[in-house]
């Protein structure tokens, strides 16, 4: 039996996904993504989505909001048996979870009930987590509570940022996602209640969300450089004595551990050789070795100091 299948998603983690469902055997009848957005310079963002879904032929639908009378008509219109959802930005309502005749799933990017919201893939990197997955559940009204339909597991490898482990899960995904639908079509799914005591929730985050803290031990400061990249960017700004502070992201450092206390505040520049930069964290320090200045390109610490003098004493705020 072939089942229609509408497609839910707009971030990253929904692309492989949906690229594999369209050259799977089940007929994916229709994309509901956000509605296009304009970055700077007035560019259109692409939306590898959508335009998969054009190529095809397949309806998109991109209503601002999806829970508006309009909206659920324009899924009932579509008769789809099965909605699949992932990333896709927006609370489902009860009116679009009762629409397809075998209930609605989402791919949730952790090992629930670890990390309910909406970056559970940030958190796993800021708490030093070493193993996180993907869970796929039954959607229901309150968010990401609904029940487990299967999961896989993966080690967080050792300097991964927020986006390489997001690639990461989306390709995991895609075998259990095939998976779940073949025993949601056979009946033979067995739902799994999450354990309420084991709940825990994450945040939105903001830009300001990727500044840099140095009252943090090192390991949290290396973590934070990892976990908040590529969005929102980690950064910090550079103060010199008789200079205008800039702003800089900071893209990769390494925690470098102090056997004797120094002196001065987290924040002050250490030490300054030609390929890295020492700064002083609450515990220990890290050495940064890539960077991006406000308005330039990523670069090497080492390119970096090349146009740039920095001394001991020089600090991030």
């Amino acid at each position: 039996m072939t089942l229609r299948i509408a497609y839910f998603g707009t971030g990253n983690l929904a692309v492989p996904t949906f690229l594999s469902l369209l050259d799977g055997r089940h007929q994916v009848v229709g994309l509901v993504t956000q509605p296009d957005r304009t970055g700077r310079g007035h560019h259109q963002h692409v939306n590898p989505l959508k335009v998969a879904a054009t190529e095809r032929g397949i309806p998109v639908l991109q209503p601002d909001s999806i829970k508006t009378p309009e909206a659920v008509a324009a899924l009932q219109q579509l008769q789809a048996d099965l909605f699949v959802v992932a990333a896709y930005g927006q609370m489902l309502s009860i009116a679009v979870l009762e629409t397809p005749r075998l209930g609605t799933i989402n791919i949730h990017a952790s090992l629930l009930p670890r990390y309910r919201g909406a970056t559970p893939i940030h958190a796993a990197i800021l708490n030093g987590d070493v193993e996180t997955g993907v869970t796929i559940i039954q959607i229901e009204p309150k968010m990401d509570a609904g029940p487990m339909l299967g999961e896989v597991r993966t080690k967080i490898l050792p300097g991964e940022t927020t986006g390489q482990l997001e690639e990461r899960l989306a390709e995991l995904a895609i075998p259990l996602v095939f998976r779940v639908i073949d025993e949601i079509e056979a009946g033979v799914a067995r739902p799994v209640q999450q354990n309420p005591s084991q709940v825990t929730r994450v945040k939105k985050l903001t830009k300001s969300d990727g500044r840099i803290n140095w009252n943090r031990p090192a390991i949290e400061v290396e973590r934070h450089v990892r976990g908040m990249q590529p969005w929102p960017g980690p950064f910090s700004e550079l103060q010199q004595l008789g200079r205008p502070a800039q702003r800089i992201q900071i893209l990769g450092v390494q925690v470098v551990l102090l056997e004797e206390p120094v002196a001065g505040r987290p924040g002050d520049v250490l030490a300054v050789d030609p390929t890295r930069i020492t700064v002083r964290c609450a515990e220990h320090a890290v050495q940064i070795l890539q960077l991006q200045p406000d308005g330039k390109r990523p670069m090497a610490a080492a390119e970096f100091l090349r146009g740039r003098k920095l001394v001991s004493g020089d600090r991030f705020e």
